[in-house]
């Protein structure tokens, strides 16, 4: 029989060019649990190799109520934050001869659930979640649900994030980094400090927020109310906040951004407004983010294992949790000083 293209070649003429049933074809090439003798596997193995035959995807997934599937949900990919767990999650799903797929929020919290009810749809065999929680507690509880019945199907879900889902979840150190960082200001001369906040309805810029007022407050600082400006938490976001604080007059001497990327929309807006940093303001951000190395000055920040957070989390994912209660990896903070701060004049 000659062969055929894989697009024409059906799992019956696999079946009756093996001269196997259509069930024992369907067991073997769609991955059924069933059992099938070693001679019956190879004669239809050879059979679907001599005529092309592609097995359908779907129909793998039925079968072993599972797919070679990992889903990956972030808030925006172009973010370098997300970016580098991507890179993590996708190594290691690659080491497992698995194959991920994207999911994008666009920040919208609600996404998160609407792709994960999809992902569990097609019987993703795993999801890693990349996105800090908000104050949404319907949201969070809807997610939460969602999560619930994914795992109930056979799937795993692992996050970076905060905790309080019920899933594993990959814990960066937000309030212990920010202190350590407001304390290295504090040690380096700086007093008056502003804060570039992001949205107060996010829980990380929340966290890194309350770490760093919790260090300024425990050396006697307050920063005005005007210098705690709140704004989107992208470049074009820290951009327009550090307009914000200029056109409020602040006397701040070191500026704090919550994340790298608002901290590199401030350096831009502060030379479009003829300020040198950190001559005339020091400036800090937050992550570390790997397009720090071209930014200049090089920005003081606060280093996360990003990577290594998206590695750790597709294991999470990947395994079986030995407990019943979810696991907790915490993923440290390392303050890494470098030119875009210097003593105040």
């Amino acid at each position: 029989m000659e062969s055929q293209s894989s697009g024409n070649v059906t799992l019956e003429q696999v079946a009756q060019h093996a001269g196997v049933s259509l069930a024992t074809a369907s067991r073997v090439l769609n991955g059924s649990t069933r059992q099938v003798g070693e001679k019956l596997r190879k004669k239809v193995m050879a059979s679907a190799g001599e005529l092309g035959y592609l097995p359908n995807a779907s129909a793998q997934a039925l079968a072993r109520n599972s797919s070679s599937l990992v889903g990956l949900i972030v808030h925006d990919i172009a973010d370098p934050y997300f970016s580098s767990i991507a890179s993590g999650v996708t190594g290691r799903a690659e080491e497992e001869g698995l194959v991920v797929v994207l999911g994008t929020t666009g920040r919208t919290p609600q996404r998160e659930t609407e792709i994960l009810a999809t992902l569990r749809a097609h019987r993703a065999k795993a999801v890693v979640l990349a996105g800090t929680r908000t104050v949404d507690e319907v949201g969070n509880r809807n997610l939460a649900a969602e999560i619930e019945r994914f795992t109930a199907q056979g799937g795993r879900v692992a996050c970076v994030s905060q905790g309080g889902l019920p899933a594993d979840t990959v814990v960066p150190a937000n309030r212990e980094g920010a202190a350590d960082l407001a304390r290295r200001l504090i040690t380096m001369g700086h007093r008056r400090f502003a804060v570039l906040a992001g949205p107060p309805d996010l829980r990380t810029a929340r966290d890194r927020l309350d770490g760093f007022h919790g260090a300024l407050s425990e050396a006697g600082i307050e920063p005005a109310y005007h210098d705690v400006v709140h704004g989107a938490f992208t470049r074009d976001g820290g951009y327009a906040s550090t307009q914000r604080l200029l056109a409020a007059g602040t006397d701040a001497t070191c500026l704090f951004a919550v994340n790298d990327v608002m901290a590199t929309g401030a350096i831009a807006a502060l030379r479009d407004a003829g300020l040198r940093v950190p001559e005339d303001l020091s400036v800090a951000g937050f992550d570390d983010i790997p397009t720090l190395r071209d930014l200049i000055p090089s920005l003081t920040t606060v280093r996360l294992p990003l990577e290594w957070m998206g590695q750790e989390a597709a294991r999470l994912a990947l395994t079986e949790a030995p407990a019943a209660q979810p696991r907790r990896v915490p993923a440290g903070a390392e303050v890494v000083l470098r030119d875009s701060t210097a003593p105040p004049a």
